[in-house]
């Protein structure tokens, strides 16, 4: 793992810095954490509470992403990170293309994902030449320094807003990520999928306006076409992959879908 990302972790068990040890994260206090062969450290102490996506979904989601078509997403939290020098740090971060992309545009960063789930973090850890991947539970402690993170990027992702506010710096910004109602509309009423909860705006507020300033606003909105196999891929991808097998879709392609995000940047008050 790059040890200029390790010097922003800290021991999930005491809370002391973390430092490289050949293939090991060790604090001054003796706990150690071996790195995967594929790059990555298990931070978790044995309380992450669930496995995160499936290898499936993982491949699903690193198929679609790869074709471009969230590219447009990727784009704007590079410019909304714009300028920002440190650690960039993705919630829930899955395979770390999004990251990626920040990354490239803005040298003055390093990158962490930190994800519950093991085949994406796999693929994370090798994302970037800038960038760390962990495991651990997005609504626990964080294994991170109190108030030392430039940038957290949050998409479609859990939001602990006591955690983020701990971490990021008075400076720092939150960058989130959320479906607004129409997005995949025409795959939702065509195929029966999950929709998103009518509630959620709700549920973004109370677990963030207690801790952070609402900055900034933007609505982004393109048009996919999508094919049989990518129509497969962005379901096998989301939260409807663990009610729908995506092997049972039959929609005639190619098809016109609307992808509709919303990007929030908020400050820490």
């Amino acid at each position: 793992m790059n040890r200029d990302v390790v010097a922003y972790l800290r021991c999930p068990v005491c809370r002391e810095p973390l430092h490289a040890h050949e293939r090991t994260l060790r604090c001054p206090r003796g706990h150690s954490f071996d790195l995967a062969r594929q790059g990555y450290a298990d931070l978790s102490a044995g309380r992450s509470p669930h496995t995160g996506d499936t290898p499936e979904m993982v491949a699903a989601r690193d198929a679609f992403l790869a074709e471009g078509h969230y590219a447009f997403v990727s784009t704007a939290l590079a410019e909304a990170a714009a300028g920002a020098a440190g650690i960039a740090v993705d919630v829930g971060g899955g395979t770390g293309q999004h990251l990626a992309t920040v990354l490239d545009a803005n040298p003055a960063l390093h990158g962490l994902v930190l994800d519950a789930s093991k085949p994406a973090l796999r693929r994370a850890a090798r994302v970037h030449e800038r960038a760390g991947a962990v495991r651990t539970d997005a609504w626990g402690r964080l294994p991170l320094a109190d108030h030392d993170t430039a940038v957290l990027l949050d998409v479609f992702a859990p939001r602990n807003g006591a955690e983020f506010h701990r971490v990021l710096r008075p400076d720092g910004r939150l960058l989130v990520v959320t479906p607004e109602p129409d997005h995949l509309a025409e795959l939702v009423t065509a195929l029966g999928l999950l929709t998103v909860d009518p509630a959620k705006e709700e549920r973004l507020a109370a677990s963030l306006d207690a801790h952070f300033t609402l900055a900034r606003r933007q609505s982004l909105r393109e048009t996919l076409r999508l094919d049989r196999d990518e129509v497969a891929t962005v379901v096998g991808m989301g939260p409807s992959a663990w009610h729908r097998d995506a092997a049972t879709i039959d929609l005639p392609t190619p098809v016109e879908v609307t992808a509709a995000i919303r990007l929030d940047e908020w400050t820490p008050r």
